[in-house]
Formats: structure tokens, sequence, C-alpha cells
């Protein structure tokens, strides 16, 4: 199948509002050849991180917006402007590589449609693309809701988030210390001829100078690092754990952070790891087996205490909370397409929610770390505070970190251009069982 063609198709059912990326994408995959699959993949998230600067170029460029049934001819010409714009595909190859698709889509008649957008965007787009500029939406590339949430909540670095989720994320490594020192593992990557250097704040993370296959990497089979952001790596240490705990993690999947607190602590007495959708639990199972660890997972909504807690309490939470994901944007640019503004107050009840109804299986004296890959305080600190007021048995513990940025309560990470994701973490003790 054409690249293009797989991309567009992939990238019609994130418009359609049908999936995101991680689910459209690999069924088109499948279907291209294996040469062809960096390119696939390329259109399809390029497209995506570029798409709000892109649809407003193709409305001016279009007399009339297209029919709902037609998401895959849009998401052809979307892919065609990306291919013009940000790739170093010759125009002639972009423009009639991507025009021949149609007749793929059994569409001939949107041939003649792309061809003549297409051909004037190469001739007028850059000067229509600078006029633009001074739309915030075309200038940083995100939804007007999105642009206007961070401009809001972080008047100084809302610039910098927007240019960071739109730069393509560093590949980041994370020492399994149950077999190597970061320092040693540096070394061997050395002596591979790999370029790395440690991170800033997690004391087992490794960015790579260039992002390659970590299967190539030394130990990768035999369990010796994992591929995971360094915003991500600091939960371990934060849950401050010590032998013979208890330790639940709540929203686990994929399972990045259940490995390295097993990693971290060797001497628990038992970890549980719980997921809405057992489909999901395929990976985390996946993920421990390569590392030769294990743990109790059990697929459940977390809010339903009754049907997967046996009474007995964890000295350790982590509940990783879903969220709007803001903060990974340059991982999953589609987030801008599938991500809204009335999302946001929803979340943050579920937020609430599943803090409340974790709560009574944590033990008097121990510790709930709640973590987020947001970067917008609704979810956040706000939930926090929230939750703070109406639970008089909870106090809130400093986090032992540099990371971020101290907020009213917790710290909050902005995404960083060649470092780590947006994320957040608050640290929350149980100093009384609740009244009643």
């Amino acid at each position: 199948m054409n690249p293009r063609l797989a991309a567009a198709r992939a990238l019609a059912a994130v418009l359609s509002g049908k999936a995101s990326l991680n689910s459209s994408l690999p069924a088109q995959l499948d279907k291209v050849e294996d040469r062809d699959r960096g390119l696939t993949q390329d259109l399809a998230f390029g497209t995506a991180r570029w798409q709000p600067r892109l649809d407003l170029l193709a409305a001016q460029l279009l007399q009339k917006p297209f029919k709902a049934a037609d998401a895959d001819v849009q998401a052809l010409l979307l892919i065609g402007l990306y291919q013009l714009f940000y790739t170093r595909i010759p125009a002639h190859a972009a423009i009639g590589e991507t025009v021949g698709c149609a007749d793929k889509l059994k569409k001939p008649w949107a041939k003649g449609l792309l061809n003549a957008v297409l051909r004037r965007a190469q001739r007028d787009g850059e000067a229509m693309l600078a006029d633009m500029e001074r739309d915030p939406v075309v200038r940083t590339a995100h939804p007007r809701w999105l642009q206007k949430a961070l401009k809001a909540f972080w008047p100084d670095q809302w610039e910098a988030i927007c240019a960071a989720n739109n730069a393509h994320p560093p590949m980041i490594l994370r020492v399994n210390r149950r077999h190597h020192s970061r320092d040693g593992y540096l070394k061997l990557l050395a002596d591979a001829g790999v370029q790395a250097q440690a991170c800033a704040y997690s004391r087992d993370g490794i960015v790579l100078a260039e992002p390659r296959d970590v299967r190539g990497l030394p130990g990768f089979a035999e369990g010796w690092i994992s591929v995971q952001d360094e915003a991500a790596q600091l939960a371990a240490d934060l849950l401050d754990l010590a032998p013979g705990q208890r330790v639940l993690d709540a929203c686990c999947a994929p399972g990045g952070k259940t490995c390295h607190v097993l990693e971290a602590q060797a001497g628990l007495s038992h970890v549980m790891a719980i997921d809405l959708e057992a489909k999901r639990l395929v990976r985390v199972r996946e993920n421990l087996d390569r590392l030769k660890l294990d743990a109790e997972l059990i697929a459940c909504d977390a809010r339903d205490t009754a049907s997967w807690w046996d009474g007995k309490p964890f000295q350790r939470i982590l509940l990783d909370a879903p969220c709007s994901a803001t903060g990974v944007i340059r991982r999953h640019p589609d987030i801008k397409l599938t991500r809204q503004a009335e999302d946001i107050a929803p979340l943050a009840a579920l937020q609430g929610e599943l803090l409340d109804a974790l709560w009574p299986t944590l033990e008097v004296g121990g510790m709930l770390l709640y973590a987020t890959c947001s970067s917008l305080p609704t979810e956040n600190t706000e939930v926090i505070g929230a939750f703070l007021a109406r639970t008089p048995g909870a106090r809130e513990l400093d986090l032992a970190t540099e990371a971020g940025l101290r907020q009213a309560h917790g710290r909050q990470l902005l995404a960083q251009e060649g470092g780590h994701d947006g994320f957040y973490y608050a640290k929350l003790i149980k100093i009384a069982a609740s009244r009643g």
C-alpha cells in the first residue's frame, strides 16, 4: 500500500473522532512495505503535529469544507500539505503521489481538487502562512482552546511549552539498577559508540543523542534497560519505597512505573497493579516478563474497591490518574485533534473520585503519590487542593526533587525541548483514618 494512503486512512479515523493514532495506525502499517513503515509513521504523526496550522491553511485554500464522509480526502490534503512544508520530499512527488491516492479511496472526483489545492499551496502557501502568523493557533500549531488554556495558566512559559510540544521528543532510557548503575551503563554505551548523557533529575535516566532501535542497545533483551521518559521515572524514588511494603499501582498500563518500582526495591512484599482494561494489562505483563519481574495484575475499575481489594492496607499507592495527556503531546500529537476543552472538567472529577476511592485502602502512616501527564492545573494542583480540603486525615508532603515548578500543591513539570515530558506530582500522607 502507498504510505500516503495508509497514513491518510489512519489519520481519517482520528479526524472522524473514531480512534487515536495508537489504535488506527498499526493496522495500516501492516499493509505497507517494510521500507515504507518509517515514512508512513512520519506522515501520520507529523501531520497530526502540525494539523491546527495546516487545517487553517487548508480552509483558506478550499472554497468549502469537506463533508464528514470525506474525512479521508481531508486527511490526504493535510498529508500533502505536511509534505510540502515539513519534509524534504520533492514537491512533484509529494503532490503526484498524494493525488494518486484518491483513486484508491474510490473517490476519483477528489483528484482534480487535491491537485489544484496542493499546487496553489506550493505556489502561495508560504506567503499565506506568513500572513496568518498573527493567529496564535497558526503560530503555535495548537488548537485554540489549548493555546488559550496554556497562556492563561502559564503566561511566562506557554510559548516555550508549545514549542516543546511541537519538537520531536528525545529517546530516554531507564537503567535497571538490579543489573547496572547508570554510570556503568553509560560506559557500555560509550564502548558501543552510542552518544548519551545522564538525565538531570532521574537517578536511572539516560538521554540518547539520537534515537535508535532499542533492540540494538546493550542488554535490552536481558532487561538491563527500558525506554521511559525522565519525568515518569521520578515516581519510583518519590514513593520512598522500603522492604516489606505492600504497593498498589493504580491505572498502571503500560507498566513502566510498575516495573521501575520493582527494580528500585527488590524487598517489597507485594505489588498489585490494576487497570480498567484487560487488554492493556497484556502490555504490562510483557514488560514484566522481559525484565523478569512479577506483580499481581487485575483488570478492574479502581473506584470499585469491593471488586478487587482484599482489605489488607497498602503502605504505598501510586495513582497515575487518567488525564488529558497535554504534557505528552510531542509523543502523541494527535491529542491536539482528539482532546477537547469540555473533556477537562470530567477528567478532574474522575481524578477526585479515584483519590476518594483509593484513600481508604491506604494504611495510616502510608503515602499516596498522585501523578498525571497533564500540563493543566485543573487536573493537578486544583484536584489535590480539593481532596485535602474534604479529607481531614490527609496531609501533603514535600517532594524530594528540584524538577518542575512548585505549585500551591505538588510540583508541575513542563515539557522541555531535549528534556523531560510535562508531568505533575503530589505526595500525600495519611495521618488518621477517615471518620465513620
